[in-house]
């Protein structure tokens, strides 16, 4: 069995199935492998690429644009924050770091009780959790696989006395620990949704489709009855017509694509709920020199967390996770202030640098929405999370002074260079206006969130949208809120939750 490329199909093409699935990333491939297995006739639509393991090169300038939507230059539209999301056979978990975190419990009692949503109990959730976390091979990272980068943030945690811990990955022993794993990975390490899900998918009949842009839901009244959409070449250019016709429709192309599609196609929101209250995980980076060579391109990239600033609990005012984030050669250029021989001074420190990150449990709601044909986030973090991305990067600053960094530097307008522990108390909210410094989000979530209320909601806690009988969501964009830690584990749980609920009338 294998992906049927849309760059090669003939146009105009004509499918039908029981259900048509949109997006094949956590969401999507989790919904196509439980509704395959239950018998139902499957077609899964990729707008991107299908790519194999020999093809991830590991080079910036070739990975980039083929695994990221727009190139991987996906900005909100005031250009301030770069929402990095992926777009190819098995989305966003071709090109993640496998860091796999349980929906925390105070996240879910907070859905229960501001939502009303019913079936998030742990005696419900946890079953299904580790039910994901057997299929797709989750396990703690073992200490003697800590690499050298992640020893050193480590190491500045405990001097601290912090709180933090070993991460759970979904790889395995194909892993060598090459540290491109944001690039795709060459040796087909991942335990993911392009390795495990779709194949085993296909192999119970379903249908997977790369390079096929699904542009609208056709349906009538409370009902859909398709998906139509166009046919794209290796550019991304469209060059023929699709439609599946079908007895169900699920939305699974990320909380960016899939309030696109719904927006495009008209569904029924008479409350103007579709593309509103989105999450990002708005993160920023510090980078340590340190005398001694760190090389943080090796190795298990994100293998240990500092969660001493996360507190997940409605109205908190910590709410800083604080992991590494090695950035490869081009995207450390890119950031590090100076031209000419002052960036190439500064780039001759790259195997001494410790790169953290500091991503925020977000309170600030943008929006997805449409300017004609294009899909635009709208997204400025608000004071509250401004604050939390300033005590993110002044404690991830201090963590990488107490592991023995020379200085600290944050690059920003102007950027900063930190050296002493006085110093660090110049970083607050009032450098973190749009523009100021670069951020970074990797989390898209809560578009067409679940709830019970039509007015404040799209989707109910089956997952289906309150205004179609036939229409449902399975990734990330149903999320009430902000979850605070990486989203695939919950993504595929949900997934799973949702397609077991499906069913035809």
């Amino acid at each position: 069995m294998t992906v049927r490329r849309g760059r090669l199909e003939r146009s105009p093409l004509s499918l039908s199935c029981d259900v048509a699935i949109v997006g094949s990333g956590a969401g999507g491939s989790m919904a196509a492998y439980e509704l395959a297995g239950r018998g139902l006739s499957v077609v899964v639509l990729e707008e991107g690429a299908y790519h194999r393991p020999r093809q991830f090169d590991q080079r910036e300038e070739h990975m980039l644009p083929s695994l990221f939507r727009e190139l991987g230059g996906q900005r909100t539209d005031d250009l301030s924050l770069l929402v990095l999301s992926g777009r190819g056979v098995g989305g966003s978990t071709v090109h993640n770091t496998n860091l796999c975190k349980r929906t925390a419990p105070e996240i879910l009692a907070h859905w229960r009780e501001e939502f009303g949503l019913s079936g998030l109990e742990t005696a419900t959730l946890d079953p299904l959790f580790a039910e994901v976390e057997s299929l797709l091979g989750v396990v703690p990272i073992r200490p003697e696989q800590l690499s050298s980068h992640n020893a050193v943030f480590k190491r500045g945690v405990e001097a601290l006395g912090h709180a933090g811990g070993m991460l759970s990955h979904n790889r395995d022993d194909r892993c060598i620990g090459s540290g491109f794993c944001e690039l795709g990975c060459a040796y087909d390490g991942k335990k993911n949704a392009l390795r495990v899900l779709l194949p085993e998918a296909m192999r119970r009949g379903a249908v997977v489709v790369s390079d096929a842009r699904v542009d609208r839901v056709v349906y009538d009244d409370r009902r859909a009855s398709a998906v139509r959409g166009r046919l794209l070449d290796e550019h991304g250019v469209p060059r023929g017509d699709f439609e599946v016709r079908c007895e169900a429709v699920c939305l699974a192309g990320s909380a960016i694509g899939s309030a696109s599609v719904a927006l495009r196609s008209g569904l029924p929101d008479p409350h103007q709920q579709i593309g509103r209250h989105l999450h990002l995980h708005p993160g920023v980076a510090v980078a340590g020199r340190f005398e001694e060579r760190v090389e943080g391109w090796r190795g298990i990239p994100q293998s240990y967390e500092c969660t001493e600033f996360l507190d997940l609990s409605p109205g908190s005012e910590r709410r800083a996770w604080i992991l590494p984030s090695f950035a490869h050669p081009v995207g450390t250029a890119t950031v590090t202030p100076g031209f000419g021989p002052r960036l190439l001074s500064a780039m001759r420190a790259y195997p001494h640098l410790g790169v953290l990150a500091a991503m925020v449990h977000d309170v600030t709601e943008g929006r997805v929405y449409l300017e004609g044909d294009r899909t635009r986030i709208a997204y400025v973090p608000g004071a509250s999370d401004r604050a939390q991305l300033a005590l993110g990067a002044r404690e991830a600053s201090r963590i990488l002074l107490a592991a023995g960094a020379r200085d600290v530097m944050m690059p920003g307008v102007p950027p900063a260079t930190i050296r002493t522990e006085a110093e660090l108390e110049e970083i607050t909210e009032e450098r973190f206006h749009p523009h100021d410094v670069p951020l970074t989000a990797v989390h898209p979530m809560g578009s067409m969130r679940m709830g019970t209320d039509p007015r404040s909601s799209v989707v109910d806690a089956t997952g289906r949208l309150h205004t179609m009988d036939n229409v449902w969501v399975t990734d990330g964009s149903l999320f009430p809120t902000s979850i605070g830690t990486p989203p695939q584990l919950s993504i595929y749980t949900f997934a799973l939750k949702v397609a077991r609920g499906l069913e035809l009338a």
